[in-house]
């Protein structure tokens, strides 16, 4: 691997057949293309890494069209009416090589309320050799007259199975395994992006030295947790098994421990989610072992059986749904962990009903 490389780079998908998680965007345009039903704008929307721009670059790609006739502008940097009018004068021009010009315009939400009012004529009668292919984090700003004129496609964020299965081909591809505990880890840190996951693998391979033996490519958790700064296993496990016993002090005193580590308290709280509505599932649908237990390490496997068969416990769906609350609250909170704190001292202490 070039230390100049990023993953998302290197691994971007390069055809319909690489995107993951958006066959209903994929299928749709791939049957217009067949077809040669082409809009003359597009808006992609959703959340960040999800591959809008990456799509964007396919579809120009399967137009055959040339890279001189492929515009990316970053509407964040290029947002005012001038950037517009640029844009404007550039779309009369014809193609160099290509059938179309396709402009690929990212983060259009960020344009001026004078910026999209030039741009509006432009976007509702291109010349016929003009695609505009826009995308958005905040489909929300961008003014209804807008989105009249496009059609509109959705882009879903992955699920940690999907990120998963991506981030071990990745590791994989760069001569690195990833143990089932590694790539569960990073799923869940990256929260439903493509580009954070494998950013942070990038971190997590990079942090094994170059010509490491084959003994030193294997990722364990604890790499993981050092190069990202996640919460230890231990201290997730331990505060788990005080709530498990409805055992207020060491909980409290492991979100000390956790705090003092300077980690951030929302990741620790949604790890620590994740092992409790695993042993709640295992306890109300034990058939579902298998497929909760294949990417967990022994020694999660042993404390996730061992804490399901305390049906008295404080692991319920009370809990979790109050946890959720304060997963919300943990932004807002001067103390990141006085959300936990006030949740636990209300289930758990007797003072606190």
């Amino acid at each position: 691997m070039k230390k100049n490389t990023a993953l998302y780079r290197k691994y971007r998908p390069q055809t319909f057949n690489d995107v993951i998680g958006q066959d209903h965007i994929v299928k749709v345009l791939e049957g217009a293309l067949k077809q040669d039903n082409i809009s003359h704008a597009y808006l992609f929307a959703g959340s960040r890494g999800t591959g809008k721009t990456s799509v964007a670059r396919i579809v120009a790609h399967e137009l055959k069209c040339e890279m001189e006739d492929v515009y990316e502008i970053d509407a964040a940097s290029n947002r005012g009416i001038d950037d517009i009018r640029e844009i404007r004068e550039s779309v009369n021009t014809l193609p160099f090589r290509s059938l179309y010009k396709v402009y690929i315009v990212d983060e259009v939400h960020m344009l001026t309320k004078e910026a999209w009012n030039a741009f509006l004529k432009t976007l509702e009668e291109p010349p016929s050799h003009v695609i505009f292919i826009m995308a958005t984090t905040e489909m929300e700003k961008v003014p209804e007259t807008v989105l009249s004129r496009c059609q509109i496609f959705q882009f879903k964020k992955p699920n940690t199975a999907m990120l998963k299965e991506m981030v071990a081909n990745v590791a994989k591809k760069e001569g690195f395994t990833l143990a089932p505990a590694s790539t569960e880890l990073i799923a869940l840190l990256a929260e439903g992006s493509f580009r954070d996951a494998q950013g942070i693998l990038q971190k997590v391979l990079s942090f094994s030295p170059a010509g490491a033996s084959e003994k030193d490519k294997k990722i364990d958790p604890s790499e993981v947790e050092e190069v990202t700064g996640a919460p230890k296993n231990t201290l997730i496990n331990e505060c788990l098994s005080a709530i498990s016993n409805k055992n207020l002090a060491s909980a409290i005193k492991t979100l000390h421990a956790v705090s003092k580590e300077n980690v951030d308290m929302r990741v620790f709280l949604k790890l620590l989610l994740q092992k409790m509505r695993a042993v709640l599932l295992l306890r109300v649908a034990p058939e579902m072992k298998p497929a909760l237990e294949s990417d967990i390490t022994e020694e999660d496997k042993k404390l996730f059986a061992e804490l399901s068969g305390e049906k008295g416990g404080g692991i319920n769906a009370k809990t979790l749904s109050e946890l959720l609350v304060a997963y919300d609250q943990i932004p807002h909170a001067y103390i990141p962990e006085l959300p936990i704190e006030l949740v636990l001292t209300k289930l758990f202490s007797v003072e606190g009903n």
